[in-house]
């Protein structure tokens, strides 16, 4: 059962649900961002039926902004209770405790952030909206002078988002201690049984040490034969603690040079957003991570990259660090943009008046022309970007 809304749904998991004939919860929302008659839409009525008689049926969300149906008509249930947690980041901190006991994080009020005096903080640590999304209001900190800094930006004006406030709330922040290693974000599910089924794993490159950037995120045969078990094991103790059952899920960890994973958070009901993370690997090689989390299959990662050994595939983000006003932007040369890139799989262009990305590429690289993805990683994109006159 697919639970669809905005912002976007791509085709690419549209012709999933077609060609699989998987059922869609026919809200209001849903129909006017799929219309097509020749998908299996369900009534919200015979929905809420469906998941009051089976708890155990596979739900999956393009989107967080549909977890609030979720939350509307089963409040009280386990699956509400469960996406709760993991959506808030101070109570997914508080679940996971035990686990991490010298971990250190406070909840603290927005008003309340100006007036928290340096001495007592323990720097280097993060701050960031305790519901958050898109590494919207994220700054690490490392000393007084970053303090300082963060405060003069964490403003109503810079904080204002086109997302619901179930999926990104800046009323309160949660200060938590930076972690160090290399990011990575990782699509999985819990099967019947709750075990782990991990599906990608991306290493979310960042430009420098401050950068909270969405900008670059690659995997390769590499990535995923290096972290998979560790990553199982350590999903599966987590999921555990929560007792999840057909649940998928899009988490967020960083693994030290010693190999410890601490998790910076996990996205209940979903894969990368925006069908991104998903998308990739359905389109590049073939494994598309909806059917088998729906039909409860594992893949095949012997034969996943077969062809593709050296190949590195990433999905870059193009959020707008250009210093340019959206409103001052007359169009962004997509085809110049292409022509940067080895093997441009996919453009996805977005409306930078409506979104706050002008969109999204797969690509295909050499593990030998990695500078091609550094160099978008540090651009400001303005090459790219027509100004009005």
């Amino acid at each position: 059962m697919y639970l669809i809304d905005k912002p976007y749904i791509s085709d690419f998991l549209i012709d999933t649900i077609k060609e699989n004939h998987y059922q869609v919860v026919a809200t209001k929302v849903a129909k006017e961002l799929v219309r097509d008659a020749s998908i299996h839409w369900i009534s919200e009525e015979e929905a809420i039926a469906t998941l009051k008689n089976n708890p155990s049926q596979r739900v999956y969300s393009n989107s967080e902004n549909a977890l609030s149906w979720i939350d509307k008509h089963f409040g009280e249930s386990e699956l509400s209770k469960q996406i709760n947690i993991l959506k808030d980041k101070v109570k997914f901190r508080e679940q996971i405790r035990s686990l991490f006991p010298a971990f250190k994080f406070q909840k603290i009020k927005f008003e309340n952030i100006q007036n928290i005096p340096a001495e007592e903080l323990s720097f280097p640590f993060v701050i960031k909206p305790s519901v958050g999304f898109l590494s919207i209001g994220v700054y690490i900190i490392n000393d007084e002078d970053d303090w300082i800094k963060a405060k003069e930006e964490i403003t109503p004006e810079n904080l204002k988002s086109i997302f619901p406030k179930n999926v990104l709330d800046t009323s309160h922040f949660i200060l938590e201690d930076f972690i160090q290693g290399e990011e990575y974000a990782v699509d999985y599910y819990h099967n019947d049984k709750g075990e782990v089924v991990l599906l990608n794993v991306l290493h979310h490159v960042f430009s420098s040490g401050t950068d909270t950037s969405d900008r670059v995120y690659s995997t390769s045969k590499a990535i995923i034969e290096q972290y998979k078990s560790e990553l199982e094991q350590f999903l599966s103790t987590i999921g555990n603690q929560l007792h999840l059952r057909n649940f998928p899920a899009h988490a967020e960890v960083r693994i030290d040079k010693n190999g410890k994973i601490i998790p910076i958070e996990i996205n209940p009901l979903r894969f990368g957003g925006w069908c991104t993370t998903a998308d990739l690997s359905g389109i590049t090689v073939g494994l598309n991570s909806y059917k088998y989390y729906f039909e409860n299959t594992y893949p095949d990662w012997d034969r996943i990259y077969e062809g593709n050994e050296n190949k590195i595939f990433s999905i870059i983000v193009l959020d707008n660090n250009s210093g340019i006003e959206p409103a001052d932007i007359a169009a962004f040369d997509y085809k110049a943009l292409a022509d940067d890139f080895e093997n441009p799989v996919l453009i996805r262009a977005l409306d930078i008046n409506t979104y706050p990305l002008f969109g999204f590429v797969f690509t295909k690289t050499d593990q030998k022309n990695k500078k091609e993805l550094y160099d978008i990683l540090s651009s400001d994109l303005r090459k790219y970007i027509i100004v009005r006159e």
